[in-house]
């Protein structure tokens, strides 16, 4: 029940991410790329602040520092970019499509196998977000953007596997937004178009960085020694289902008869990605 617990908190602080960053960038209160470096900044003082109050230090060998630092920008930056020009139904199926196929990818490579159960689960779950999120009009894909939000993708899941192997969860996040803060700053320079900043945007990106990040990314290394790499990567997909009722609930967004469907049908892909293992050994037995 704890671990369910505390997956349940990781999944809303990453909802709630979406809703902050939604909050403060589509109602002109900062920029993208801008919002995606205080916010790793904002990550980057809590997390160390909490290791000095613990009498821990930051400490974590230079090459897991480097990948979890490089694997957190690749995400931020293609994140940040991609949603410039990407619809943001579309953008969800992109980046959490990918995390998927590379986690499952990756878990099969290590000797994890992936029953025909979990495999069914996992498309159902992304195929009835295919549904919630899918855009009504016209679709239209950049394929710039796309393949940014891709390579975001390709981030999350890199940032995600490593974290399975860490000792301190919040020491290795520390380092890893200090790391990440520092190689954002030549992207924000270089792609930047307009810097925009205010105290509402600047007080939405830290509670971003300092709260639902800092504190939900530390928790995501957590628990994800405790599930395996298919469970990892289909849960995520109830992220932007949850992201869409944090509008309903807080930002006065319509709910329909198509999100209610769309949740149930994420919430039964998930279940069978957990629970087919387990049928399958009481079948054998």
């Amino acid at each position: 029940m704890q671990l369910i617990f505390l997956v349940l908190l990781v999944l809303i602080a990453f909802a709630a991410n979406s809703v902050l960053g939604r909050m403060a960038i589509s109602w002109g209160y900062m920029d993208a790329l801008g919002f995606g470096l205080l916010r790793l900044a904002a990550g980057a003082v809590m997390l160390s602040g909490l290791c000095l109050l613990r009498g821990h230090g930051l400490r974590q060998p230079l090459w897991a520092s480097l990948r979890g630092g490089a694997a957190l920008t690749l995400y931020m930056i293609g994140f940040c970019l991609a949603y410039q020009g990407l619809d943001a139904g579309l953008g969800a199926l992109v980046l959490f499509g990918v995390v998927q196929i590379a986690m499952f990818g990756w878990g099969a490579l290590r000797g994890n196998r992936v029953g025909a159960g979990q495999l069914a689960g996992a498309g159902l779950a992304f195929i009835a977000l295919a549904y919630v999120v899918w855009p009504d009009q016209k679709l239209q894909v950049p394929l710039w953007e796309a393949g940014l939000m891709a390579l975001s993708g390709l981030g999350w899941a890199a940032y995600s596997l490593l974290g399975r192997g860490v000792r301190d969860p919040i020491a290795a996040s520390a380092v890893n937004f200090l790391w990440a803060t520092g190689l954002m700053l030549p992207f924000v320079w270089l792609f930047q178009v307009e810097a925009v900043i205010s105290a509402p945007g600047i007080a939405l990106a830290v509670l971003s960085g300092a709260v639902t990040s800092g504190l939900g990314y530390a928790l995501w290394y957590r628990v994800l020694p405790q599930l395996q790499p298919a469970v990892a990567a289909t849960i995520q997909l109830s992220v932007p289902v949850i992201a869409i009722l944090g509008g309903v609930i807080w930002l006065s967004e319509p709910l329909g008869l198509r999100l209610v469907l769309g949740t149930l049908g994420v919430l039964a892909g998930i279940a069978l990605v957990i629970w087919a293992p387990r049928l399958a050994s009481f079948k054998r037995a």
